[in-house]
């Protein structure tokens, strides 16, 4: 069966966000243009990744080919929620990013994950064979602002602890900087260890465009969630 692209040429909006509280969050990319409205999930990792790349981006069109660029910014004009229900299309397992000199557009491509492996270079191209995915063409505008969303976004969640700067749990924190003690904080009796995955991201191309692979879960991060677990669903 032939993939399946879904192609936003001048999106009425793209944005990150999250479902869930901190700590448990799960967050999603989410692309609309008028009554059309495509969601996939990932981690906040490759949230953060996308946006870092897109400023890198914005910045070497600008040095390239003297592109004005606005300027980074922390303001951001959309801080409205995702369009709700969100019934995600697919997990993100790769992204690509690329830059669209006739349209003067930033392309951005989310890829579903894959069993198997698959040729690079289907990304940013329309060939029959490869994962189904979400390309959005962004104005340099549009791309500084969600590339300032997304890190509100990711900063959004537990408030750090001031000694240790680990997230503060609602019902106390095992501070290292005082060897662990916190009142009211509780261990649990079994403790499983599990080892991280190294989250693994291709370098940059000859052009200026990045390709991140795979998701990851770090279990120190609290906003990971089990890749097997469905997100929310009951999109109309």
């Amino acid at each position: 069966m032939s993939r399946a692209i879904h192609v936003f040429r001048s999106p009425d909006r793209f944005v990150a966000g999250t479902i869930g509280q901190p700590g448990d969050r799960t967050f999603y990319l989410q692309a609309v243009h008028e009554t059309r409205i495509i969601s996939v999930m990932l981690e906040k990792q490759q949230v953060q990744i996308l946006a870092d790349r897109i400023g890198a981006l914005l910045d070497e069109i600008h040095r390239r080919f003297g592109t004005p660029i606005p300027p980074a910014t922390d303001r951001v004009g959309d801080l409205s929620p995702l369009v709700m229900p969100v019934d995600a299309e697919f997990r993100v397992g790769t992204m690509g990013l690329g830059w669209d000199a006739e349209s003067e557009a930033v392309v951005v491509e989310l890829l579903a994950i894959t069993e198997g492996e698959f040729d690079e270079s289907v990304v940013l191209d329309d060939t029959d064979e490869g994962p189904d995915a979400v390309r959005v063409f962004l104005t340099t505008a549009a791309a500084r602002e969600f590339a300032a969303r997304s890190s509100k976004v990711i900063s959004a969640g537990r408030q750090p602890c001031p000694l240790c700067s680990e997230p503060l749990d609602p019902d106390g924190h095992l501070c290292v900087r005082t060897n662990g003690y916190k009142r009211d904080a509780q261990l649990s009796k079994s403790i499983d260890f599990i080892d991280p995955e190294v989250f693994n991201s291709l370098a940059a191309q000859t052009d200026p465009s990045f390709l991140v692979d795979e998701d990851d879960d770090d279990p120190d991060d609290p906003d990971d969630e089990d890749p097997g677990t469905p997100g929310p669903s009951s999109q109309a």
